[in-house]
């Protein structure tokens, strides 16, 4: 730490304004507060960019513009320290937005005290995502992230958007769950009081029964499934986008899903445009409606192109690598799934003794995106589908005895956050998608 450059209590220092706010025809005096993201210094004369949350300030210090312990004290000023600058706008064409600030005041509040381990500026990193994990706070500051993290945003305003004008309620369920949503190993168990419970893998069962009261329902919130996979695509906590609609089936709710889809590419065009071109990015196309394509299609296709695959397993993303067909690059719905392969709440249709379920799957690439289906409302008919999935019925008795009062037909899906994300602005990795992954390896920061 310098001699002249100290830290400072934020005191009666107040910003005036914003990044995005600054313009050459700017007389007056103003405050500008944020983070120091570069320092060109050459000689007399010093550029200090300082980020805040709408972009970047150049600050221009100028031996014998400014008073020589002010010169000296900017030279101190070190990357990633947090301060505050008051001082006179004016034209450089140069600059972001075509000004820079003339300091007549420096003030410290926080002082970087070590040089971060990666660049922030700039959409690539030189160094591994591990690395940058292990200091995300800082690793948030890159260029690149705050572009994916404002997208983000706007996906989700544009879902909350969307799903109001459909006449949807938003809710939100508990997170600690007795028993398991939809069976398997997959389970976080947890110690709750002097009992076990688990964290939910799911809203299903939850917002299955609120269709009861409100029709229409959907929580935006955090899903946790255990499963121990080191892929660029898994997380163990993620964000789920779910819906449940009364007096609806699965082709209603993937009409709602796709249409969902192609607003939120409108909105992002529209109200991303500076991130999508500082990414360099075009949106995917998208056209209503989205390819379908029947889970018995899929496999006959698939055993054409020579994949080792039986109907009632599962479709990895691997697998779908081997199908050289245009119109599986983009959106598309694999439909009409093996009722085996489904959960004991989904609805098994009425041709074939029940052999295939009302339900699909959204497809983005390779990538599944969404799973949804038509649900059974009727108590004995989940009795019998628990049974045959080896679930014991007695354990799922708060959610059972709801369906003695009317549950109303209905449908609804899941929809990952991250893993639209990915598709939407092709992030390779996804625990770029979200602020702090948690994964097999991960549980800190």
């Amino acid at each position: 730490m310098g001699d002249l450059l100290e830290e400072h209590d934020l005191g009666q220092w107040r910003r005036t304004h914003y990044s995005s706010e600054i313009s050459p025809s700017i007389g007056d005096e103003i405050v500008v507060m944020g983070w120091v993201a570069s320092v060109r210094d050459h000689g007399n004369i010093l550029f200090i960019i300082l980020k805040d949350m709408h972009g970047e300030i150049q600050i221009t210090a100028k031996k014998g513009e400014c008073d020589d312990s002010l010169f000296e004290l900017a030279k101190e000023v070190k990357e990633h320290s947090s301060i505050g600058i008051r001082g006179k706008v004016r034209p450089q064409e140069k600059a972001p937005n075509g000004a820079e600030i003339v300091p007549a005041e420096i003030r410290a509040f926080s002082i970087a005290k070590k040089a971060a381990p990666f660049m922030t500026q700039g959409k690539t990193s030189t160094v591994g995502i591990d690395t940058r994990l292990d200091l995300r706070a800082v690793d948030l500051r890159r260029n690149y992230l705050g572009s994916v993290f404002r997208i983000r945003q706007t996906v989700l305003n544009s879902v909350r958007e969307f799903l109001d004008r459909q006449e949807f309620i938003e809710v939100n369920t508990p997170k600690m769950i007795a028993t398991a949503t939809e069976g398997g190993a997959a389970l976080f168990p947890i110690f709750y009081y002097d009992r076990e419970a688990f964290l939910a893998q799911s809203p299903q069962l939850y917002k299955e029964q609120l269709t009861m009261a409100f029709e229409n329902v959907f929580e935006i919130g955090p899903i946790f499934r255990a499963e121990p996979s080191r892929t660029n695509r898994h997380l163990s906590e993620a964000i789920s986008i779910d819906i449940e609609r009364a007096f609806a089936d699965y082709g209603d709710v993937m009409s709602i899903l796709e249409r969902m889809i192609v607003s939120i590419v409108e909105t992002v065009k529209e109200r991303n445009a500076d991130d999508l071109k500082f990414l360099e990015l075009e949106l995917p196309a998208v056209e209503l409606p989205f390819p379908k394509y029947s889970y018995s299609d899929l496999i006959d296709k698939l055993q054409e192109a020579g994949e080792h695959i039986q109907w009632g397993d599962d479709v990895t993303p691997q697998v779908m690598k081997s199908l050289q067909d245009d119109r599986l690059g983009g959106f598309y719905f694999i439909i009409d799934w093996p009722t085996s392969t489904k959960p004991f709440y989904v609805k098994p249709g009425s041709a074939d003794g029940g052999r295939v379920c009302e339900s699909f799957d959204l497809m983005f690439g390779p990538l599944e995106m969404s799973s949804g289906s038509t649900r059974i409302n009727r108590k004995d008919q989940l009795v019998e589908r628990m049974s045959k999935q080896g679930l014991k019925p007695d354990a799922f008795d708060y959610h059972l005895r709801v369906f003695d009062y009317g549950v109303p037909p209905h449908a609804g899906f899941g929809l990952g956050l991250e893993r639209l994300m990915m598709a939407l602005i092709k992030v390779e990795n996804i625990r770029d998608t979200t602020l702090y992954p948690r994964d097999i390896d991960r549980l800190a920061p």
